[in-house]
């Protein structure tokens, strides 16, 4: 079964997967939208490509542990997955996520425009692998 990763934005949804046995993520998009029936449509593409498993939505919190209001809008969103899909919807600590992508992307001399453009999908993949990792350690698949 295949874990899609969502890196929650006010504007961007960054988009990532797992393979089938739950062990690696690899960015595969991302999600533009301004309203929120184009986030449903875009959210629902991914969905009917793959048969998914499990959705982790990355939850960003302070280095305290503290919510923003950003973590307060992801979990809304998480609220509004679960009502509309099947599969089991968690969220995931993705601290330090989009600077690791933005490194990874600097890194390797992408262009501004190209940083911007995959930064939110590899944000999700790096979150999603961390989530991987963890119930790889605890001895779990990829469902929780």
């Amino acid at each position: 079964m295949i874990c899609l990763g969502l890196d929650f934005g006010a504007r961007r949804v960054g988009v990532a997967a797992s393979d089938e046995l739950g062990r690696f993520a690899e960015p595969i998009g991302c999600i533009a939208y301004r309203a929120k029936e184009e986030l449903w449509s875009g959210l629902q593409t991914y969905l009917d490509e793959q048969k998914i498993d499990t959705i982790v939505i990355g939850l960003p919190v302070r280095t305290s542990g503290e919510q923003k209001i950003e973590a307060k809008r992801a979990l809304r969103f998480a609220e509004e997955v679960k009502k509309k899909v099947s599969c089991e919807v968690i969220t995931w600590d993705e601290r330090f996520t989009t600077k690791e992508a933005e490194r990874i992307l600097r890194e390797y001399d992408f262009s501004p425009e190209k940083r911007k453009q995959k930064r939110d999908a590899l944000a999700a993949a790096i979150m999603l692998q961390n989530y991987l990792d963890f119930k790889r350690i605890k001895g779990d698949r990829c469902t929780n």
